[in-house]
């Protein structure tokens, strides 16, 4: 007997409507704390998101279930580029990473996959996800009130650091209670729930100023309910192109991990049909899209990957149900003064777990790949990438205003490495 909702199935809309309520939150807790580190629109990250979610799905025929959400990838690079050169620029950084996408399933559809994972084995991949985890560490500990400078809204109104650190404990305590305890539906959305707990805790303390308060209750007026997002525009910059194209081989690899897994989850070679070149496609369009509009980079979920596990229920009708419920949202105007107002001391308490979470995800990848750190090749590519990551290395090509630093500069270092080093030592081949 079938115990499961397979892809191609349609639902009845009162029960697929609840199944699609239950992706978006499995994926909300992510895709709007992204935009919000930024000092992005979370409203434009929903829209971006949703928009993007369908043009997936039309892109793979409607054939393989996934949902796409901001990435957590493209953060370090994107503050690198804001900071220098504005937000237009940095969105022209994220189309020209979204293209990246488009270019790489077009040589898939002609020559295959095994190209990738020459360039891009585990080695470099585990070494650069934990550079951009640890590399966002000190951003986490800054908001939480840990960090030696509070933020500045905190000291604009003159709130106590002592009250900081609770809200972010106890959001943290939420995150990681949630991580281990919760089943079922409420173990998917551990980050979610402890963002609204955090929220509600510090309006409880007064961390959340009386002014804020205004603007949420004024939003909830019915003729302030409708609210066009902010929708920003890019405008070419080559240093952005630089600084963030090559971060989407980084998250290329992930994207190839999240099918071969989806794969497992429903017993189906989607490699095969629709194909990994559409499915790369349509990551990569998604991400251009998010970029004309003004949002984050787009990924696949792996939060939306376990509540396929979780459910069974595989209908790509549901998921597109919670791209259309997403879309709807970010035209809600308390949703977005809501969102936008996130306090900093819950976003540092959530971020603390999700950005060492990040980290460690790159050590499973050597745990799960049983990487070999005897080997002085995988101990010098590891050592030098996340050197170059951390350290603030930048290089600058002469006679221009071009740099590659940070996460860019450390993927192409190692990439580089892994192509030129040979698999042993001549120190090795001895000692066999």
């Amino acid at each position: 007997m079938k115990n499961y909702v397979d892809v191609e199935e349609r639902l009845p809309l009162l029960k697929s409507i609840p199944l699609s309520f239950q992706h978006l939150f499995a994926m909300v807790g992510a895709t709007i704390l992204v935009p919000i580190i930024l000092g992005m629109s979370p409203s434009i990250a929903l829209f971006a998101s949703g928009v993007g979610t369908l043009i997936y799905i039309m892109c793979t025929k409607a054939k393989l279930p996934a949902y796409v959400g901001s990435s957590f990838a493209f953060i370090t690079p994107m503050l690198t580029v804001m900071s220098k050169y504005g937000v237009e620029a940095m969105l022209f950084g994220i189309i020209s990473a979204g293209f990246v996408y488009v270019i790489v399933s077009g040589i898939i559809k002609l020559v295959g996959v095994n190209w990738i994972n020459k360039a891009l084995p585990p080695i470099v991949v585990g070494s650069v996800v934990i550079v951009i985890g640890l590399g966002l560490a000190g951003v986490a500990i800054g908001w939480a009130g840990l960090g030696g400078k509070l933020p500045d809204e905190i000291v604009a109104y003159n709130i106590p650091r002592w009250k900081c650190i609770l809200v972010a404990l106890v959001t943290l305590s939420t995150a990681i209670i949630g991580s281990m305890y919760f089943k079922g539906f409420l173990g998917v959305i551990p980050i979610l729930i402890s963002m609204v707990v955090g929220y509600v805790f510090a309006i409880f303390i007064g961390v959340i100023p009386h002014d804020v308060m205004i603007k949420i209750a004024e939003a909830c007026h019915i003729n302030n309910i409708i609210q066009i997002p902010s929708f920003k525009f890019p405008k070419f910059n080559i240093d952005a192109i630089i600084i963030m194209a090559p971060v989407a081989f980084v998250t290329l690899a992930e994207h190839i991990g999240h099918v071969y897994v989806t794969n497992n989850v429903c017993d189906r070679d989607f490699t095969k049909e629709p194909g990994l070149h559409r499915s790369i496609l349509g990551d990569g369009l998604a991400t251009m899209f998010a970029g004309f509009i003004g949002g984050p980079p787009n990924t696949t979920y792996g939060e939306n990957i376990g509540v396929l596990a979780i459910t069974r229920i595989f209908s790509v009708q549901v998921i597109a149900g919670a791209a259309i419920i997403a879309i709807v949202l970010s035209f809600i105007a308390p949703v977005a003064v809501i969102l936008e107002n996130m306090p900093k001391p819950v976003m540092g308490g959530v971020s603390i777990l999700l950005f060492g979470i990040i980290a460690s995800s790159g050590f499973r990848v050597f745990v799960e790949d049983k990487i070999d750190f005897s080997k002085k090749r995988n101990l010098i590519i590891s050592s030098v990438i996340i050197v170059i990551g951390l350290g603030g290395a930048s290089i600058k090509i002469p006679h221009s205003q071009v740099e590659i630093a940070g996460v860019a500069l450390a993927t192409l270092v190692g990439i580089f490495l892994n192509l030129v080093l040979p698999e042993q030592s001549k120190t090795e081949k001895v000692n066999e």
